[in-house]
Order: C-alpha cells, then structure tokens, then sequence
C-alpha cells in the first residue's frame, strides 16, 4: 500500500472515530438540541424547592419521563421550574408536581402523580396543584426547641 492511500485510510479512521466520540457525547450528556424534539415544556410553581437542581430527574410511578431544564424566582416570590416531559406521557390538568428525596439525603426530584381529568396539557402549559419540597432542617429544628 503507497504511503498517500495509507495517510487517507489513517485519516478517515480518525475522523471517523472522532464523529462517533461526538455523536455518543451527544447522546449521553443529553444534548439539549437533540433530546427537546421528544419532549414538550410544562412549568410550576413551588413555595421551597429546597435542594432541586437543574437536571433534575422528573418521574412518574418511579419510572423517569424527563427532567428540570430551569428554575427561576416568579414575581410572586416563588419557586418557578420548567420541566421537559417525553411527548409519549400526556399529563392531565389536574397532575400534581411534588418535590420529593431519593432516600434519607440523596438529590431531590420532581414526582407527578397523574390526575383523571380528560383535559391534557399541551407544551407551555402550568401544573397548577403542587406541593414544596419537605424541610427536614425545619423539622428537625422544631423538634429540638419544641415546636412539635
């Protein structure tokens, strides 16, 4: 094999691997561009989100259906979260968005639990019923100095 056709299999190996290294990072990290085509917005708005960080894993029944892409403070001084919901999980009106704990101290998360309305929501529409994140500093503290 000449020495040029040798230097263009050698590059086109490379480039190859390099395409491949993208796409997979890509497809891993969650690229945003790629992973919002499936999936549409849905926002709400919490009193204390304590802990809840963007990234955040959003799940039905324990069973992941997306994720917190944004948290931001309302004018009403509470807690705003945009959320990316797989296109295949309609949501009701009525679905209720809680900020729940993996475990004792593990990450926080976004539970939904379903409602039984027949009105679905549709991309940029707001779960209305939610419920803050459980302080258990606040409790604990309570507990000591008889708040309890």
């Amino acid at each position: 094999m000449s020495r040029a056709k040798l230097d263009l299999v050698v590059g086109l190996f490379v480039l190859a691997g390099f395409f491949s290294f993208v796409y997979l990072s890509a497809q891993l990290g969650d690229f945003a561009p790629l992973s919002k085509r499936h999936q549409y917005q849905v926002q709400a708005e919490f009193g204390n989100i304590s802990g809840l960080r963007q990234g955040a894993v959003v799940e039905i029944a324990g069973v992941r259906v997306g994720k917190v892409t944004g948290i931001d403070l309302s004018d009403r001084q509470r807690a705003e979260v945009t959320m990316y919901i797989d296109r295949e999980v309609e949501l009701s009106e009525d679905s209720i968005a809680s900020i729940k704990t993996q475990g004792i101290i593990g990450e926080k998360y976004v539970s939904i639990s379903p409602g039984g309305s027949d009105m679905m929501l549709e991309d940029g529409d707001w779960l209305l019923e939610t419920e803050s994140a459980l302080d258990l500093e606040e409790l604990v503290s309570k507990y000591i100095f008889g708040g309890v």
